[in-house]
């Protein structure tokens, strides 16, 4: 049993999953290669879902793969500038399926529309950055308000 090129493997599964987005389009999501010559860095592009306040909003981000996908994570920098506790201030995103929870399984396609979730609902607990620490003091204050307020 030959062992196969980790970096052939790789670039089967990307244009395995390129071809099925072409043949089923996902929702207000679209992924490619930035150019013919590089297939291991792609656009991708998340559109704010319709009765949400993110709606018409385009989120551009640069997807750069290893030459060892899809066994390890992708690199995933929003090119749109976001203020998000799962966003550090560079663009990067930091949740836990693109480290320790990184799954084989998972394709662009499911990694983008995670990402386009916590959008609208963040992960507060994988945030490290001062955004998900003003998340946190904030919801904390605005909760205790309302209490307060309730119970008056």
């Amino acid at each position: 049993m030959g062992t196969e090129d980790p970096e052939i493997c790789a670039r089967i599964r990307l244009e395995l999953e390129l071809r099925e987005s072409v043949s089923n389009p996902p929702t207000n999501i679209s992924f490619g290669p930035v150019s013919d010559e590089d297939m291991f860095h792609w656009q991708g592009i998340i559109i704010g879902p319709v009765d949400t306040p993110i709606e018409g909003g385009l989120f551009h981000l640069s997807i750069r793969f290893p030459i060892d996908y899809p066994f390890n994570p992708p690199n995933v920098q929003f090119q749109t500038q976001v203020f998000h506790p799962n966003i550090d201030v560079n663009g990067r995103v930091g949740i836990r399926i693109l480290g320790d929870q990184w799954s084989a399984a998972l394709s662009v396609e499911k990694l983008l529309l995670s990402i386009s979730s916590i959008l609208l609902d963040p992960i507060v607990l994988d945030g490290h950055n001062p955004v998900s620490d003003l998340y946190w003091h904030e919801r904390d204050y605005c909760s205790n308000k309302k209490t307060r307020l309730e119970k008056q």
